[in-house]
């Protein structure tokens, strides 16, 4: 899988959490993706159990409980 795409799923990660996603067009047009990839996007990370809701007042997208989206491999191992 591309670089970007991971890049794209962590921005959208981020934006989520701060509550300032924006409108789904605004949101695709700061991702510079169409809304249509912004949907497979968010469908993804709702596949993988991310809690994404959108709230109409502050018209942005939210997790419904604390949290966040990890994409990278974590080490618990304590070896390099």
């Amino acid at each position: 899988m591309p670089k970007h795409y991971f890049d794209r799923l962590q921005n959208i990660d981020r934006l989520i959490r701060m509550k300032g996603t924006g409108t789904p067009k605004q949101l695709a047009e700061r991702l510079n993706i169409s809304e249509s990839l912004l949907y497979e996007y968010l469908s993804f990370m709702k596949e993988q159990g991310a809690p994404i809701a959108y709230c109409k007042e502050r018209r942005s997208y939210y997790y419904e409980c604390q949290g966040g989206f990890n994409l990278r491999f974590i080490n618990n191992s304590g070896e390099k």
